[in-house]
């Protein structure tokens, strides 16, 4: 592939600056979606399929992705995150960082941002170690509580809170009728 200079800052944005190419990492980083199908229909942006279909082939030819595949069922694959992925960890959370910082995020869907900006280093270094385990068969070196599962349970906190708000207000509606 012919690139347009050698400037990092340029090179990065060849494979990653495209609208879909960090959303589908992200869902397979924070959403453990591993499928063609899972991707398509869990993705909160409603990625369309031949988008899928480009950005995953994309992001296996850059290297950022493996492929294989699915041993349930021969016409399907599983994608893993690579190293080069992985380590994507820490700008992922400087650009959930700016977003909630600027942009007028849901609640729900910045707490895992809120969660890996406020831990710090050492809980990117986990979730990171977590990807490798789940993604490259590397061994946790240290296990701790899975960091995915604080940050899906911190999602699903949230939402039960936003459920309960609602419910209290349609309550309150209904009473002073």
């Amino acid at each position: 592939m012919q690139r347009r200079s050698g400037c990092p800052i340029n090179l990065s944005m060849e494979v990653l600056g495209d609208q879909w190419s960090l959303i589908v990492l992200r869902d397979i980083m924070f959403g453990q979606r591993r499928s063609f199908r899972d991707i398509l229909t869990n993705s909160e942006e409603g990625i369309a399929t031949n988008i899928l279909t480009s950005r995953l082939n994309k992001l296996v030819k850059e290297g950022l992705l493996t492929k294989r595949p699915d041993p349930s069922h021969r016409q399907k694959f599983i994608y893993s995150l690579t190293e080069m992925a992985i380590s994507l960890v820490p700008v992922i959370v400087a650009l959930g960082s700016w977003g909630r910082r600027f942009l007028p995020v849901s609640e729900e869907l910045s707490i895992r941002a809120e969660l890996l900006e406020d831990g710090g280093q050492e809980f990117a270094n986990d979730f990171m170690n977590e990807l490798r385990a789940l993604h490259l068969g590397i061994p946790l070196p240290d296990p701790k509580q899975s960091v995915l599962q604080r940050l899906q349970a911190a999602y699903e906190q949230v939402v039960r809170n936003k459920e309960q708000s609602r419910a209290q207000k349609s309550g309150r509606s209904l009473q002073s009728d």
